[in-house]
């Protein structure tokens, strides 16, 4: 039988809490749903009004991965969903919006990664977020990453834009920065041109292309995930890794002082430890006067 727990008045099903989703550390479901559970005050904010997709891993990272933009079938009537726009050839998809502890609780219960568009739902004309992701080509690892890092984090704030790192929960870092006035169209522009401006000083690091045989030995600065179709995983999320590594925020210092890939891999028990040594570290970018506008 399904056990049922009510969350906050809502009645939220969950099931095979004790199925291990990670056998390497023998991380349960009903772990992943009391970290998520724990983690919601630093997390919700982080979903709170934007459409959220889906890359779920119900039989854990060695099972199958899929992506789901849509309301998944099953959706309680009380999870709110929101009209979400493609291209212009297709017509709009209806996405689930995480708003509240019940919501987070039911979608953890499907196991998955939390992916983000980088504006909100009731202005997707308008980029909130800059983001960029940085991806390692093996032998290059996250110690270069946090390299590249550092250069963007000045380049940035040349432009009077303040950025903060997370790592991505795999082997890269993410930088997000609050933004205004500008849209993801040219958002993408002028991280393009951030990536290409990166590549050219540092060359030897950094590539601004995706093409795989440019990649080996340097970091890969995707600034594509600006597009207004594109999503990006979200602060906090756990992910479906060979352990539950979360994608977590970090001081600058962290960043700086990064000698070893070790030092960033965060597992979901490392999260409680370091929001209440921290806070969250990206509280700033929810504060609506940080937003900078693109020069």
């Amino acid at each position: 039988m399904t056990p049922i727990t009510e969350v906050e008045g809502r009645r939220v099903a969950l099931s095979n809490l004790e199925k291990v989703l990670y056998p390497e550390t023998g991380f349960t479901k009903g772990e992943l749903l009391h970290y998520y559970a724990t983690t919601a005050t630093a997390l919700l904010p982080h979903l709170r009004d934007r459409a959220v997709s889906f890359l779920r891993y119900p039989d854990g990272p060695d099972g199958q991965l899929f992506f789901t933009k849509n309301v998944p079938p099953g959706t309680p009537e009380w999870v709110t969903t929101s009209e979400v726009p493609r291209s212009s050839a297709d017509s709009p998809a209806r996405m689930v919006v995480v708003q509240d502890l019940p919501s987070l609780v039911w979608a953890a219960n499907l196991v998955t990664e939390f992916h983000t568009h980088q504006w909100l739902v009731r202005s997707p004309e308008e980029a909130d977020r800059l983001v960029f992701d940085l991806d390692p080509g093996p032998p290059a690892n996250v110690v270069h990453c946090c390299e590249v890092a550092l250069w963007l984090r000045e380049r940035l704030a040349a432009d009077g834009i303040d950025a903060y790192p997370k790592t991505a929960g795999s082997k890269g870092l993410h930088l997000l920065a609050a933004v205004r006035g500008s849209s993801p169209e040219q958002t993408s522009e002028y991280a393009k041109a951030l990536a290409v401006e990166a590549e050219r000083r540092m060359p030897r690091l950094v590539v601004h292309r995706m093409t795989k045989s440019l990649r080996p030995g340097k970091v890969f600065v995707d600034w594509s995930q600006n597009a207004g179709r594109k999503t990006t995983a979200a602060p906090y999320t756990l992910r479906a890794r060979r352990t539950p590594l979360v994608s977590t925020p970090l001081t600058w210092d962290e960043v700086a002082d990064c000698r070893d890939p070790g030092q960033l891999e965060f597992r979901a028990e490392d999260v409680a430890p370091r929001l209440q040594d921290h806070g969250d570290l990206l509280a700033p970018l929810l504060d609506p006067g940080s937003a900078a506008p693109l020069p």
